[in-house]
């Protein structure tokens, strides 16, 4: 039996995803497997779509039923089998000989967060994302949408139990960091010179207690107090921007 934290049942059903960039994106990915393409003639034009899917010609108000209200589609609309699941342990092998680090989101569950954050995890040089499979959007046209691509490039990792996905990665070497308001720390004094976990809650709760009681510290943003909070995908992006500023020497 394999070793390690297995990754969680993906959702049920085929997602659609929408616009000019995420179309191309999954269009790339050889991992992604692309049932059915819609699109109109001049969004379809000169891209190179392997011919054993099937592409249907369609005028934009067609293309609006095939996606949520006012999606902006771009004339350009797929059905997608879900991403293949990946092991968390396979994605730590991947990190040993480098300093990238994760991203854990604890109960974050508006896809537009998750896929604002996987933007910037891909853009700061993150090595993954993990989520619970419970309290986290499944892929989804928004998510991807959100991503702007980032979906198809960067490892999303779903655990059932972020408590041991916590303890897979601290066994790994990594330093534990969660992000709470109320934290006597700044991030920069909690950051430290290891290999980072950087583990975000959730958009109203914030993050669990059996979730804080398995980081190694806590840390929090120093915004004025003149904002209660930050969106969660803004704090994570300035989070993974300071952890990629550290000096490690």
């Amino acid at each position: 039996m394999r070793k390690g934290h297995r990754p969680s049942s993906a959702a049920p059903g085929r997602p659609r995803i929408w616009g000019k960039h995420p179309v191309l994106a999954a269009l790339a990915n050889p991992n992604r497997d692309v049932r059915r393409v819609w699109g109109t003639q001049e969004a379809l034009a000169g891209l190179d779509i392997d011919k054993s899917i099937p592409i249907t010609f369609a005028q934009g108000p067609d293309l609006g039923r095939l996606v949520p209200s006012d999606a902006p589609h771009q004339g350009l609309v797929i059905e997608v089998e879900p991403l293949p699941d990946i092991w968390l342990g396979d994605l730590l092998e991947l990190g040993q000989d480098n300093e990238r680090p994760l991203v854990m989101l604890d109960q974050v569950t508006d896809p537009h967060n998750v896929g604002a954050i996987m933007r910037s995890a891909l853009a700061f040089g993150a090595l993954g994302i993990i989520t619970q499979d419970r309290h986290s959007p499944p892929e989804s046209g928004a998510l991807a949408r959100s991503a702007s691509g980032a979906l198809e490039v960067l490892p999303w990792i779903r655990v059932v139990n972020l408590a041991r996905a916590l303890d897979e990665i601290g066994e790994a070497g990594y330093w534990r960091i969660g992000l709470t308001g109320d934290a006597p720390r700044t991030l920069d004094e909690a950051l430290g010179t290891a290999k980072l976990t950087l583990v975000m809650g959730s958009e109203g709760e914030g993050m669990r207690v059996n979730t804080q009681a398995h980081c190694d510290t806590l840390a929090r943003l120093p915004i004025s107090d003149a904002v209660e909070s930050l969106n969660v995908s803004n704090a994570t992006a300035i989070a993974l921007y300071a952890a990629s500023t550290r000096k490690l020497g």
